[in-house]
């Protein structure tokens, strides 16, 4: 009778711990060779995910070289900002430019207000009639009117067109609602609590007063038939009929009807009774 071979067993290893003063083992571990490597795989493996989650989710990742943290990101964006700036105040010293150059030859001066008025009937998105939405503006309208008990329309005509004029910014503060000829002809712009509301151009004040939901109005009559109107202010500065110049201070921005915590200005401006972007000749 042949006797059949029994299959060998694995190779056991023993790891041990011994006081050496004592001659006694502390710890003792066996292991295979097949258990060693699998314990090795697996602890590699939690290293790995140890590490990919210390990076992915925590701000330790901004340290990798090349990865684009907060302070590059506001970087590019101011840097962008500034370009778009650059761009426009190049591109109206240029129209500028042109025209001088073309009253000093003799030659018709450029007409800038044909390049920005918008060609076409406009429509209205709002289910208000169209006399309605020109009604909203009653206020403005008729403050204009007052213009000329100071004078103001007798002023000397500027030669420097509205594309070349240099705007003061009324205020710094974050773009919360934009230009829309028809239904929002003007800026909302959100500034802090006190934050003090400048001119734009030299001018005459023709209304400094209550406007109802609008908070305090003031109206500024400028050079070239040019209207700036500051409303939703909290405090006006100036009185009817005072001169100021650019960049003095004309009223305290207000808060928002029912938000007492959001403040903001609603900016107008206007020209020959047609209201312009002001996006397109301040920045905020």
């Amino acid at each position: 009778m042949v006797r059949q071979n029994k299959p060998e067993k694995p190779t056991t290893y023993r790891l041990s711990l011994e006081d050496g003063s004592a001659g006694r083992s502390i710890r003792s571990i066996r292991f295979t060779k097949a258990g060693a490597l699998g314990a090795v795989a697996g602890a590699v493996v939690l290293l790995v995910l140890l590490v990919y989650c210390v990076i992915a989710f925590t701000p330790l990742r901004t340290a990798i070289p090349g990865y684009p943290d907060a302070s590059s990101k506001k970087t590019a964006i101011e840097n962008a900002i500034k370009i778009d700036s650059l761009e426009s105040a190049m591109l109206r010293w240029n129209l500028y430019a042109s025209s001088l150059s073309s009253v000093l030859s003799g030659n018709e001066a450029a007409d800038f207000d044909s390049l920005i008025r918008q060609t076409g009937k406009v429509g209205y998105l709002s289910p208000k009639s169209e006399d309605e939405l020109r009604r909203s503006d009653s206020l403005l309208r008729v403050t204009v009117l007052n213009e000329e008990r100071f004078g103001v329309s007798a002023a000397a005509q500027r030669a420097l067109p509205v594309e070349g004029m240099h705007f003061f910014s009324p205020l710094k503060g974050v773009l919360t609602e934009g230009f829309d000829r028809a239904e929002h002809p003007a800026l909302d712009i959100s500034a802090p609590e006190g934050t003090i509301v400048s001119a734009a151009l030299d001018g005459t004040v023709i209304f400094a007063g209550d406007g109802g939901l609008r908070g305090e109005v003031v109206i500024l009559q400028h050079a070239d038939n040019l209207v700036s109107v500051y409303s939703n202010n909290s405090t006006s500065l100036v009185k009817t009929g005072q001169s100021v110049e650019a960049g003095s201070p004309v009223a305290i921005i207000g808060s928002r009807p029912g938000a007492p915590d959001v403040h903001y200005l609603h900016f107008e401006l206007w020209h020959n009774g047609n209201p312009l972007d002001p996006s397109e000749y301040i920045n905020y």
